[in-house]
């Protein structure tokens, strides 16, 4: 479906008292009044011939539609409608604002694809149009932004409270990143929070930065000490307080660039995207072609896919620029149903596991249990397995999130190492480790400092010395429910020969959950 916004309509009643109308006989019109005239000459519609921008068409009332902007900011200031306010935060933030006009610029380009939809769902919710305001503070209209505080999204919603308004996140999709979903869940979040602080928006957003258990808090202690209770009287964490002048700020700018010498980009008040039922799992590379677009405008539209397909799990539906919206469902149609995900037959290995073979084919056990009907994770050699498969190289997929990963982990500068997370390690140990912060290790590492490790996940670490170790040591793992001797030689990145040297294993021989084995890791592998 399309996203139009409903036109405006201006109604002409029967009694006209708009200025700047000319309305002759006014009497005659209403139909009432005793003078001769009224009375023995009705009023035709050559009485109207004359009338200026107020056209009647009947003698009925009428209705005609007035267009809407052209452009897009024309309608966002129109749709403003919180009061102004007189605040050094505020004066301070435009001045911020004033001296990166590129930072503003390229903050509102991006807005392009994701604009026009936010409005049509304020409007349909009759809220103010400054909400629109909270991506570009949120998350610069990138929807791929994840913050120190693991929060993801154009709305930034923390793991928690997106489960919370129900958007799912698993290792297909995440929900907090999906254009739509995010703002229909942060719409209903806001106008939830609006009605618990009676209609006060300042109030309403200072909740959805801060939470609303500091806002009452704080809300609490000045009505002990008999202060005011509005936003600007409450003593509330540093960032919080930034951020309400944030967005009044971006508002004063958006309805007077001119003044600040701020060039808003030309961004059209009309549909970027349309919603498509797809019905089922779709590669994304397939959906591409098919609405005859690039790879990276699929995954900017629909950010919430994480990996080379839709989830087979749903939601069952893609975005799609609307330009390309008909001729992409025309293409869907004639595409026969083997092809929208392609599939392939693989032969069991001895020592495979069924992660081992999901993380090869970019997948999940899951699935390939659903898929072959395995009711556990048990595999035979000489078995097959059918398995679906992207249908391009993964560096296609350039904005999945292990290409995503990858990119992020190249950014920096130095020697590079890869360092193998073991048993009680965190970012805060191995930052502390190799004289860096845990800041920067999460970001080479596309994290947040608070994101959990995995056993034998690989960390990125850049050494600006250009010195690096090679370090081998010797770990215990227990074998767990599932193992085979190829699944921990991956995991571990070692060989199946060397953990049957280490261990005096064949790979024949039958692995027990809580046996242990000796594995000897290079904790750290350094490349230039």
């Amino acid at each position: 479906m399309l996203f139009n916004r409903a036109p405006y309509t201006l109604c002409l009643i029967t009694a006209l008292f708009i200025t700047g109308c000319n309305v002759p006989n006014l009497q005659s019109l209403t139909g009432g009044g005793s003078t001769p005239d009224s009375a023995e000459i009705p009023a035709t519609k050559s009485d109207f011939a004359d009338l200026d921008p107020c056209l009647i068409y009947d003698d009925e009332l009428q209705t005609f539609e007035v267009p809407e902007p052209v452009e897009i900011w024309p309608r966002i200031r129109e749709g403003f409608t919180f009061p102004d306010y007189a605040d050094a935060r505020i004066a301070k933030r435009l001045a911020w604002y004033n001296k990166r006009p590129r930072h503003i610029g390229a903050v509102t380009q991006r807005g392009e694809l994701y604009l026009h939809y936010i409005l049509e769902k304020l409007d349909e919710r009759g809220l103010p149009y400054e909400l629109a305001l909270i991506p570009m503070i949120e998350s610069g209209f990138d929807p791929f932004a994840y913050s120190y505080a693991t929060a993801s999204g154009l709305w930034q919603f923390m793991p928690y409270t997106g489960k919370h308004l129900g958007l799912e996140q698993n290792w297909w999709y995440d929900g907090r990143r999906d254009v739509t979903a995010s703002t229909e869940a942060a719409l209903t979040y806001l106008t939830k929070l609006n009605k618990q602080f009676d209609g006060d928006w300042l109030l309403t957003l200072a909740a959805y930065n801060g939470g609303q258990g500091n806002v009452r808090k704080a809300i609490r202690r000045n009505k002990k000490k008999g202060k005011p209770t509005d936003f600007w009287a409450l003593d509330l964490p540093s960032q919080t307080e930034q951020y309400i002048p944030k967005i009044l700020a971006l508002k004063e700018i958006i309805l007077r660039p001119d003044m600040y010498n701020i060039s808003l980009p030309a961004i059209a008040n009309a549909p970027y995207f349309a919603l498509a039922n797809v019905g089922g799992q779709l590669d994304l590379a397939q959906a591409a072609k098919l609405a005859d677009v690039e790879i990276d405008e699929i995954y900017q539209l629909n950010p919430g896919f994480n990996r080379w397909a839709t989830s087979p799990d749903g939601p069952h539906y893609l975005v799609v620029p609307a330009t390309k919206y008909d001729g992409f469902l025309q293409a869907l149609q004639e595409l026969p149903a083997s092809e929208r995900v392609t599939w392939e037959r693989y032969t069991i290995k001895n020592g495979d596991a069924l992660s081992t073979i999901a993380k090869k084919y970019n997948t999940t056990t899951a699935l390939l249990q659903d898929i072959n009907q395995l009711k556990s994770n048990t595999i035979r050699a000489g078995k097959t397995l059918l398995v679906p498969r992207a249908s391009e190289d993964n560096q296609f997929y350039v904005l999945s999130s292990a290409e995503r990963l990858k990119t992020r982990q190249a950014l920096g500068k130095g020697t590079r190492m890869e360092y193998i997370v073991r048993s009680g390690d965190s970012l805060w140990t191995i930052a502390r480790q190799y004289k860096t912060s845990t800041g920067q290790l999460a970001t080479w590492n596309n994290m947040a400092p608070r994101d959990t490790l995995r056993v034998g996940q690989k960390i990125v670490i850049w050494d600006k010395t250009g010195k690096s170790s090679n370090e081998t040591r010797k770990i215990r793992y227990k074998v767990r429910s599932g193992d085979s001797l190829a699944r921990i030689a991956d995991k571990f990145g070692v060989t199946i020969r060397k953990l049957e040297h280490w261990n005096g294993i064949n790979r024949k021989d039958i692995l027990r959950p809580g046996k242990t084995l000796t594995v000897h890791v290079n904790v750290v592998e350094t490349s230039s």
